[in-house]
């Protein structure tokens, strides 16, 4: 097939047909791809419309669709965070930064045309600059699939097929970033050293780990993110989380937090540290195909009433920077894993955790996977290129 055949069309995200036709494209292009695991249409399309995502408050966004006569061939966002913009630079956006993410291409004729219209998007708005995928905000799906195609994502994880890293690499395309996610066995003891750790902290009057969202759930989101903006702000990356996306985030995480599985460290009262873990809802929404309807809502709000999952992902946890690089990080870090490794077995029947995302560059956390005996399951790539 020749470029000239292939059309690139704008779709406004404002616009709620053409809205569904960009997400409907992805989602014709995720079945194809195995052990892909199908998200319910209404949360991707509530992602994507700037009358319901905050993230549209401090961003531009462009969708394109690419065409073959009347059949849709692929898709791609092109976007620009001001947020990101304002970073420093060296923390890996920064001035001229702007991304490209929902990357999905039938062939590499398709792959090279959406990525020239992205660009060229972002160049007509100023960019020097394309970074990505990242769909559509750093703290949503970054990254792309490059090794761990072989099993199924948990859930808020992307999933692609192994031909989309050659194409976007054939585009000029350098690697700016990796991040891993690093599975272990839950149903076994960590190692004597560990113990000793979280048998000394117990020890310690000063450290206290308790339940989260038990008496105040929003209070208590709001002292995660609080902890979370504090820990994470010197990370690569890293883009501030507004308060109106810390309300959102509380709305839609409430439904699969569960107390058991967040824990909030304090020191002499402080809240210093803190872990999020969530069941693995990919494991039912595999089950119902991605459908609310005629029956999935039946087994999707039977799982939400008590969920039981094998696995159980921690997409979140982080300690105050000025702990940080200190015995007591680490210390908090084993201490709450324990607790919710042993609630996760107890209470929700799993086997398996997975941790990540983890910037492959993180030492502290690399140091605290390895201490855990996990193995590297993922590998996910941001890519750049000077625009």
């Amino acid at each position: 097939m020749q470029l000239s055949e292939i059309a690139i069309r704008p779709l406004s995200a404002a616009d709620r047909g053409e809205r569904g036709r960009f997400v409907d494209i992805g989602r014709e292009f995720s079945r194809k791809v195995p052990h892909f695991v199908p998200q319910l249409r209404s949360e991707q399309m509530e992602l994507l419309d700037p009358q319901r995502n905050p993230f549209f408050e401090h961003a531009e966004v462009q969708l394109f669709a690419a065409f073959r006569g009347e059949m849709p061939v692929g898709r791609i966002s092109a976007h620009i965070d001001h947020l990101a913009l304002a970073m420093p630079a060296e923390q890996g956006m920064g001035p001229g930064s702007g991304n490209f993410g929902y990357f999905d291409a039938a062939d590499a004729a398709v792959a090279r045309a959406l990525l020239a219209r992205a660009e060229d998007w972002l160049r007509e708005q100023g960019m020097t600059r394309a970074l990505g995928p990242v769909s559509l905000s750093i703290w949503e799906e970054p990254g792309l699939l490059t090794a761990g195609h072989d099993h199924a994502p948990t859930m808020m994880m992307g999933h692609h097929p192994p031909h989309y890293e050659g194409w976007i690499e054939a585009a000029d395309y350098q690697v700016a970033k990796i991040l891993l996610t690093y599975e272990l066995d839950i149903t076994q003891p960590f190692a004597p050293l560990i113990d000793r750790i979280i048998t000394s902290g117990e020890r310690n009057p000063r450290i206290s780990v308790r339940k989260a969202g038990v008496d105040d759930y929003a209070g208590d989101v709001r002292i995660i993110l609080a902890i979370l903006n504090d820990a994470w702000s010197d990370n690569w990356g890293f883009i501030p989380f507004t308060d109106r996306e810390i309300d959102y985030a509380a709305r839609k995480l409430r439904p699969v937090i569960n107390p058991e599985l967040v824990r909030i460290a304090e020191l002499e009262g402080e809240p210093v540290a803190f872990m999020l873990t969530l069941p693995d809802m990919n494991e039912v929404l595999s089950r119902i195909d991605g459908r609310l309807l005629p029956f999935g809502w039946w087994h999707m709000m039977r799982w939400l009433r008590r969920p039981r999952a094998r696995t159980m992902r921690v997409p979140l946890m982080g300690v105050l920077k000025k702990h940080q690089n200190s015995r007591l990080a680490s210390q908090l870090a084993f201490m709450m894993i324990e607790y919710i490794r042993q609630d996760a077995m107890a209470n929700f029947g799993a086997t398996r955790g997975e941790i990540g995302w983890i910037l492959d560059d993180n030492q502290g956390m690399v140091a605290i996977a390895d201490a855990l005996n996990t193995r590297a399951n993922r590998e996910y790539r941001i890519y750049e290129k000077q625009l």
